[in-house]
Order: C-alpha cells, then structure tokens, then sequence
C-alpha cells in the first residue's frame, strides 16, 4: 500500500470513528430525553393520602352553598399550586362555618387549569399538563357527585409542582380509593370529557383579570392570594352591606 493509499484509509477510519461517536451522542441524547418524558408518566401509585371529610352544605358539582345566597365566591385555583393547598387546609373550612353554612355565600371552585403548568414547562421545556388532568378528573368525580371528596384528596396528596402527584396513574387511584365507579370514571378522565370546560374555566379567569392562583372573585371585587381569614371575613362583610 502506498503512503497515499495510507493517509486516505487513516482519514477514513477518523472519519467512520467521528461518525460513530456522533451517532452515539445522538443515541444517548434521545434516551434521556425519552427518559425525561416517559419516567413521570410511569411513575408508582406510591401511598395515597385521605383527607378528613368536611361538611359542605348544598355541594353540587363544583359548588356549595345556596344558589340565591347574597355573596358569591369563585375561587380560581390550581391543585398544584401550594398556596391553593394552604387556602384549603387553613382558610376554606372557616368561610363555609361562618358564611356557607349559613346561607349567606355561595362558593364555586373553577381552575386555572393550565396557569402553572404553563409556567412549568417555559422553565423547563417539559409538558406538563398534572393542573389541567386533575381538574378535568375532579369534573369526572362530580359526575358521581363526589367532585368536592375529589378536590380534597388531590390537595392532601400535593407534594410540588410538576412532581407527579398527578399523573393519570395515580388520579385513578385516588377515584378509586374514593369507591368511584371506574368503569365510568376511566373513560371520562381519559377521553378528555371535560377538557373544554376546564379550558373556559381558564378562558372566563384571564376575562375577570385573574393573574395569580388563588384567586378569589367575590360579588365582582378580585380578592389575590390566600389571605388570612380576617381579610375574607372583611370582604364578604363589606358585600352584605353592598359596599
């Protein structure tokens, strides 16, 4: 073999090993991203926590309390936001005591479904989609008219944001441990039953200037964040005297 012929097969074999070290990269490049993608969705049931029944008076569908009550609420949350777990455990309760109880509120939970899963997946590139999937489940609950036991277990099982609290996995599991009929259940959560809803929940927050979970609207006055009991006690006070 002449030098020449040399030099051409030394280059060829660079060549071939360069190829092969770029199509290794690539190789390993797409199963981590697979990993990234697939791992979450497949992630273990893991132990489920249960909430503590609370009273709530009048509940239907995603509502409590008496359609004709002077002051209304509708809270805009996300069940992945912590501060809509902290409303739940520390706030939620005393407004139905004082107020839901008696007549004088009515309450309605719709999510911002998408909020914080949107700002989620700008920061990390991902697709999350665990905020949108549970309220469309908690919808697929009230069909069996168990949507507030839903809402309440999915807060006592938040652990983060884009952990897998959420995945369709454990939101079956949680109808489950509920005693939900999952042959209907199933098929609603899977088959996006209610995906439009939830997506008009989103739509009619953005047109009542909802930037942040939670939210609450109350008679028409936007109340931001999960404010000490004082602060809603004051609000509603102020639109029963029509303030």
């Amino acid at each position: 073999m002449s030098k020449r012929q040399e030099m051409r097969e030394k280059r060829r074999r660079q060549q071939q090993r360069q190829r092969m070290l770029i199509i290794g990269l690539v190789v390993v490049g797409a199963v981590l991203i697979a990993a990234a993608l697939i791992i979450p969705s497949i992630k273990p049931v893991g132990s489920i926590a249960t909430a503590s029944p609370n009273a709530r008076p009048m509940a239907k569908d995603n509502a409590m309390g008496d359609p004709n009550a002077p002051v209304t609420i509708t809270e805009y949350s996300d069940f992945q936001c912590p501060y809509c777990a902290r409303f739940w455990t520390e706030m939620e309760q005393q407004i139905i005591d004082n107020y839901v109880a008696t007549g004088k509120v009515y309450f309605v939970y719709r999510s911002m479904g998408n909020m914080l899963s949107d700002n989620i997946n700008k920061q990390t590139g991902g697709n999350n989609t665990e905020s949108r999937d549970a309220a469309e489940a908690a919808y697929c609950a009230a069909d069996q008219n168990k949507y507030w036991e839903y809402h309440d277990i999915l807060f006592a099982n938040q652990t983060g944001e884009g952990v897998g609290d959420y995945t369709q996995t454990r939101l079956i599991a949680f109808a489950d441990t509920l005693g939900l009929n999952m042959a209907d259940f199933k098929p609603c959560l899977t088959g996006g039953k209610y995906r439009d809803r939830v997506l008009q929940d989103e739509k009619d927050g953005n047109a009542a200037g909802i930037r942040a979970t939670p939210s609450f609207i109350i008679n028409g006055k936007v109340l931001e964040g999960a404010q000490p009991f004082s602060v809603f006690q004051q609000e509603i006070e102020a639109a029963l005297a029509g303030k």
